[in-house]
């Protein structure tokens, strides 16, 4: 998931067609513990490179996400654990809904949370919140994202399809033919 997403960032930002970037997960999940997972299989292999072969990349595109030069917004449909909760944070617009569930997970596996969430978003939340979901791995619902500002926005769940297609249809997307947004439906492995 991190190379198709490095690599879709890169080839549309300096495509002057592509003019919004909308990321959005699939089902149940905007993107949960791909990562973890794949580390894992290889640490049991005695192959630890690849851990930080996965941080680099990860760090790669958060940095590309958080510095986009283009307008983007992350849509938290369902739940955003670990690293799809690192994905979601540098966005410069970050929709929660009445669905959406925020969690630094790795906590409850013993790993300390550090694909710049840690580092980055969780300090900066109000009051000691950031340290308590870094050591708890706490789960925020949409409402409670947007107080304490990890959401920008909040939009109910039923009214997410006429926000995309206003936002597509203000770049011109629907209007003249042409390919106007980066869209990435689906965040999968």
């Amino acid at each position: 998931m991190l190379s198709q997403l490095l690599q879709l960032f890169l080839a549309y930002e300096h495509d002057a067609k592509v003019k919004l970037v909308i990321l959005e997960g699939s089902g149940k999940a905007f993107s949960v513990g791909g990562d973890i997972v794949e580390i894992t299989r290889h640490l049991y292999k005695g192959d630890w490179r690849l851990g930080l072969k996965t941080t680099l990349k990860a760090y790669k595109l958060l940095y590309l996400i958080a510095t986009y030069s283009k307008p983007q917004l992350s849509i938290l449909i369902g739940i955003a654990m670990g690293q799809g909760a690192a994905i979601f944070l540098p966005s410069r617009f970050r929709i929660a809904t009445e669905n959406s569930m925020f969690s630094m997970l790795e906590t409850a596996l013993g790993v300390v949370p550090e694909t710049g969430a840690s580092a980055y978003f969780l300090s900066r939340l109000p009051g000691f919140l950031g340290e308590y979901l870094a050591l708890t791995g706490a789960r925020l619902n949409g409402p409670e994202m947007l107080a304490c500002r990890l959401a920008t926005h909040f939009v109910p769940a039923t009214n997410l399809a006429l926000l995309e297609q206003e936002l597509i249809a203000s770049t011109g997307g629907l209007t003249n033919g042409r390919t106007s947004s980066f869209y990435v439906s689906s965040i999968k492995k």
